[in-house]
């Protein structure tokens, strides 16, 4: 036999348990004593059996009703707890922002962001969820779990009306190569040294971002030789000093792929590289705000 009780009724068979009284437990329960009699009423119809005798000496509990107490007392703590579990796990959530990166960020900025963001919303926790190179939004566009809030990225975003950003720094663009590659003995290199040479590009799935790495914009049409597609830094290394083809970065990230055997040159005919801290256009919670703020503060010069 199945009974479904429900936590408001064990409540008030609680109060007027403890009162033995059924307009004290109405008064301590701000309702009325005729709606608390029709509710006690009803768990009595659910349970099949009187939980309290009612006469002219007052209001005492049958067998049935002494042997529910401890049992709903237990269910109404284990809810308590139940409750305030969800709520602080609530605040935890809303004290939480989760920010995409596609590489490591370097240049000292979360520790920067960290601090300041410490110091404006204190009890704010950041997390960093690295993003594969295949999603130039850095986990924007996901859908959950793996959808953040915020994302540190590299101009032209996908879709940009659906974005808003904070441009972070403005590097230029280098090419790294093979050490051993001809062109690597010069430091004067223009892009039009190297526009027939085999490039190493980001997934198909980057789209603009890929155009972009791949200075498309400065072949007058031509298209590109591609050498390798990479999805990640070890990748790019090992492509790069197996002399699979050439590539644009950053001038931040330089320091993450220098090893030996690879060759990082200035290079001129295109523009710079933008970092942005990125953020869907439809949100503008305060929190969020707030992480905003900290990286304005925290970003070079």
């Amino acid at each position: 036999m199945v009974m479904d009780v429900h936590l408001r009724e064990l409540r008030y068979f609680l109060a007027v348990a403890d009162h033995l009284h059924f307009t004290r437990a109405a008064r301590a329960l701000y309702v009325s004593q005729p709606a608390l009699s029709k509710q006690i009423r009803a768990l009595e119809a659910r349970l099949r059996t009187p939980l309290f005798v009612r006469d002219r000496h007052g209001v005492r509990l049958t067998g049935a009703g002494e042997a529910l107490v401890p049992h709903a007392r237990t269910v109404l703590a284990a809810w308590n707890e139940a409750e305030a579990g969800m709520a602080a796990a609530v605040a935890r959530q809303r004290a939480t922002l989760v920010v995409g990166i596609s590489t490591g960020l370097g240049r000292g900025l979360l520790p920067s962001v960290r601090t300041h963001l410490a110091e404006t919303a204190p009890g704010t926790e950041l997390r960093v969820r690295q993003v594969g190179w295949d999603d130039p939004t850095g986990g924007l566009a996901a859908e959950q779990p793996d959808r953040v809030d915020a994302a540190f990225v590299w101009l032209p975003l996908p879709d940009p009306d659906r974005y808003r950003w904070l441009e972070v720094v403005t590097e230029p663009r280098l090419v790294a190569m093979s050490a051993a590659h001809p062109l690597a003995a010069r430091d004067d290199l223009h892009i039009r040294d190297v526009l027939d040479e085999p490039f190493l590009a980001l997934p198909a799935s980057s789209g603009e971002l890929r155009d972009y790495w791949l200075a498309t914009d400065a072949r007058g049409g031509r298209t590109p030789v591609i050498g390798a597609e990479i999805a990640g830094i070890e990748e790019t290394v090992e492509a790069l000093v197996a002399g699979l083809g050439l590539c644009l970065l950053s001038a931040g990230n330089a320091p993450l792929i220098a090893r030996d055997g690879v060759a990082i040159r200035p290079i001129n005919g295109i523009g710079p590289s933008h970092l942005v801290l990125a953020w869907r256009r439809d949100d503008d919670r305060a929190l969020l705000r707030r992480l905003r703020d900290a990286v304005a503060e925290a970003r070079p010069g």
